[in-house]
């Protein structure tokens, strides 16, 4: 059974929860992250999420998403769910917003609540062959056209994606030129794996 990381408001582990269950009308704060994949034209892959998902089932969004293991480093995460959930491998990967954090509530009443660092990845490989209980479809796009797609509200997005892109833009025009971040600046639980305090839940 796969667990979550929970976090107290400053983002120190203070438990765990099976991720089947975590999301309701009272969800938690807990670890998660985000990736951008990227190819060497500067597109960005996006993923529409299948309609059996519980929490926002058939809108477009980031390349891939997803929860660190207790104590699996975010960036080793990051290349499992992209194997997991795109079928691609790649060790290219950067870390650009280390402490986004969002929190956002469905007409069901289903609530997302995490910190979700953000990762650019570098994908120069086969086609993508996503699960698709994980992905209903996926395309790649210009990036600039993404931004303005976006950020105009022609497409149905992810209400953690359509944060993400606004605070992406202000890295620069070129995805592949945005400057990385320290690992230092990641929330206390995500900096050597989740290094829990006390018994797991």
């Amino acid at each position: 059974m796969e667990h979550v990381v929970l976090l107290d408001d400053a983002g120190r582990a203070i438990g765990t929860e099976p991720k089947a269950t975590v999301h309701t009308t009272v969800t938690p704060l807990h670890l998660a992250f985000s990736a951008y994949v990227f190819d060497r034209e500067g597109n960005v892959l996006i993923t529409r999420r299948a309609l059996g998902k519980t929490t926002w089932p058939g809108v477009w969004t980031n390349s891939c998403c997803g929860h660190p293991a207790p104590d699996e480093p975010l960036e080793q995460a990051v290349r499992r769910r992209m194997i997991e959930e795109l079928g691609i491998d790649t060790d290219d990967v950067s870390l650009v917003l280390p402490s986004f954090r969002y929190r956002a509530v469905m007409d069901s009443g289903i609530v997302e609540n995490e910190i979700c660092p953000v990762f650019r990845v570098l994908y120069n490989g086969p086609r993508p062959s996503p699960d698709p209980s994980e992905v209903e479809s996926f395309e790649w796009i210009d990036w600039q056209d993404f931004l303005s797609r976006g950020l105009s509200g022609d497409r149905e997005m992810s209400p953690w994606c359509r944060e993400q892109v606004q605070q992406l833009r202000r890295l620069g025009r070129d995805p592949l030129r945005w400057p990385t971040a320290p690992a230092a600046a990641l929330p206390p639980a995500a900096r050597e794996g989740s290094q829990l305090d006390g018994s797991l839940s």
